[in-house]
């Protein structure tokens, strides 16, 4: 999964070359944590059935070789039992480890819902419960203590006026200024999409660290009042997890159903926090895209973060349950801090699977020995992924990259600034795109009103088969591929481009995921108000996509065409703002 990845033999970021978990069947939230040894223990839902079936408790298991190799399961607690799910670990300076979790302690057969039926579903109700091992996850203690979680409104509105809690956690508690915070999502209400209702809240310890006692561990829900961390819209808010700034400021991310994930502040230790709100790229900048999943945000020991998301969204408040799809492919940025903010960079393309339905999802992050790695599961299959430094650092340094890319380039041309029309240019050839090949067209063009349409690039031949790029009378830039047996086609977004002025265009074809992005002046397009998706797929039964190797350059266009690159390999989102920079910088 590195910078440099383009090797259609073995694209690492497909999920199917990671390293397994072992489970029972169905497998939930792989987490883990480092000993002081160097083991890695990690600590998952799992049950015989599928996510929410009687059965469904919390196990854990060792490896001692990065994920090479694993222990056999040990139960937290048992599958005979009580639902026991959403099992979230913590290690404490000691080496003890803690697994905080959802627990039926009632032993609920059934729940009430909105609408006043009962449902059988009851993993996301009851207490929330913690085992602690002192051996390394090897045995955890015969006993379970209570977190205490203070009620609020939400709980009181609830069916059972608040005597029984709805709500679960996901990721892994923060240790931040001497004291522990762990995300939850309070539950109003069982409904269309499960989880009809929610807002998020934090239970904070401040002598978890050095507390040896499980009596005598104090406890605190955040934030103070009688409402948790909303919607900026709609009753769903939910999944929220947080990293320590700097400054001593808290940020947290969590989902939504309004096509957006939401972000928030907290400047007193979370007490208290800003006002619900979409998560931005930069302060009052673009709005980030993402539909009801997680999105988890990680800060790393070079200070640095990353936030997991999905890269599309639309307002499905109307339709719940629909946005829980298209967790395929994953999206990562890279995040620095500034003025007591976080920055993110454009989004890469970190993980994906060859069948898109499949849901890649709900992520550990772990760093050891210079090495990153990352935990997810598809509900079925948990992995482990090793990630190339190169791409984080790619990620983490877009911010300032102004360099060109020269690795790759196989076609460059660049002319002073007259009307492209009829220049014939000769075309090297490009990647099969089904064996896992990509190519990279970026351009520099300059364009009057936005109905001047017109081709850019055409290698197609009478059978059709090549590629072309043209103008459109929507001020969109097209892409056709054609292999003489099928085609497809994506266009960027209306309103990014600009009329009577430079602007930088990087069409990117991925053949791994199959993916057509388009990087326009340094943003990577998104489908902003008018689509749900700014990226799109291709045929993954397109292969050889080369046409006529000789092609006329802006045939027919009125506009102007200053310089036209090709890369035989996809480029990174990172190296395409670079060069939109470098550009910038050498008009």
């Amino acid at each position: 999964m590195s910078a440099n990845v383009n090797n259609p033999m073995k694209d690492v970021r497909n999920i199917k070359w990671g390293l397994e978990i072992p489970r029972e069947h169905y497998c939930d939230q792989p987490y883990i944590v480092i000993t002081a040894s160097g083991d890695w223990v990690c600590v998952m839902t799992t049950g015989a059935g599928v996510e929410g079936e009687r059965g469904q408790h919390v196990v854990s298991a060792i490896s001692k070789d990065q994920g090479q190799t694993w222990s056999e399961l040990t139960d937290i607690e048992p599958a005979d039992g009580p639902e026991a799910s959403w099992v979230m670990p913590l290690i404490v300076p000691s080496g003890r480890i803690y697994a905080f979790y959802t627990y039926n302690s009632s032993n609920r057969s059934e729940v009430i819902s909105d609408s006043g039926s009962h449902i059988s579903r009851v993993d996301t109700l009851g207490d929330l419960m913690f085992k602690y091992s002192d051996d390394g996850g090897r045995s955890w203690s015969k006993d379970r203590y209570q977190v205490p979680i203070r009620n609020m409104q939400i709980d009181r509105d609830n069916p059972y006026e608040g005597k029984v809690q709805f709500f679960w956690g996901v990721g892994k508690p923060i240790i931040h200024e001497d004291s522990v915070y762990m995300g939850l999502a309070k539950v109003g209400s069982f409904g269309d999409g499960f989880m009809a209702s929610s807002e998020g809240i934090f239970v904070k310890s401040s002598n978890i660290l050095t507390e040896s006692s499980p009596e005598r561990i104090e406890w605190g829900t955040l934030p103070d009042g009688d409402q948790g961390i909303k919607a900026p819209l709609g009753k769903v808010a939910d999944e929220h997890n947080l990293v320590g700034l700097s400054d001593g400021s808290l940020y947290c991310t969590y989902r939504t159903v309004e096509g957006h994930n939401g972000q928030a502040y907290s400047r007193d230790g979370g007490h208290t926090w800003t006002s619900p709100d979409y998560a931005e790229y930069n302060p009052g900048g673009r709005k980030i895209k993402h539909p009801r999943a997680a999105n988890f945000v990680r800060r790393y020991s070079n200070g640095k973060y990353t936030l997991w998301f999905h890269n599309h969204g639309t307002d499905n408040r109307a339709t719940p349950s629909l946005a829980y799809q298209d967790r395929n492919p994953v999206w990562m940025c890279g995040g620095i801090e500034k003025d007591g903010y976080i920055h993110w960079s454009q989004p890469e393309i970190v993980l994906y699977d060859d069948e898109p339905r499949t849901r890649i999802s709900y992520p550990d992050f772990i760093e050891q020995e210079g090495k990153y790695f990352i935990s997810e599961t598809q509900k079925t299959i948990a992995r482990i992924h090793e990630v190339d430094a190169a791409l984080l650092e790619a990620m983490w340094n877009q911010h300032d990259n102004d360099e060109r890319s020269e690795r790759g380039l196989v076609f460059e041309i660049v002319k002073p600034a007259t009307t492209g029309t009829d220049a014939l240019v000769e075309l090297p050839e490009l990647p099969n795109l089904a064996a896992g090949g990509g190519f990279a067209l970026d351009l520099w063009i300059y364009h009057g009103s936005r109905g001047a349409a017109g081709s850019l690039l055409d290698t197609r031949g009478r059978g059709g088969k090549g590629i072309a790029v043209a103008m459109t009378e929507q001020g969109t830039i097209r892409l056709t591929l054609n292999d003489g047996r099928s085609e497809s086609s994506w266009e960027s977004d209306e309103g990014l481009l600009q009329s009577n002025a430079w602007q930088h265009i990087v069409v990117n074809v991925d053949g791994g995921p199959k993916i057509i992005t388009f990087v326009i002046n340094g943003e990577l397009a998104d489908g902003g108000k008018q689509r749900q998706f700014g990226w799109g797929r291709f045929s993954p039964h397109i292969q050889d996509i080369n046409g006529s190797r000789q092609a006329l350059l802006g045939a027919g266009w009125e506009g102007l065409i200053g310089s036209f690159r090709i890369y035989d390999r996809y480029l990174l989102t990172s190296e395409a703002v670079g060069n939109y920079r470098f550009g910038l910088t050498s008009q």
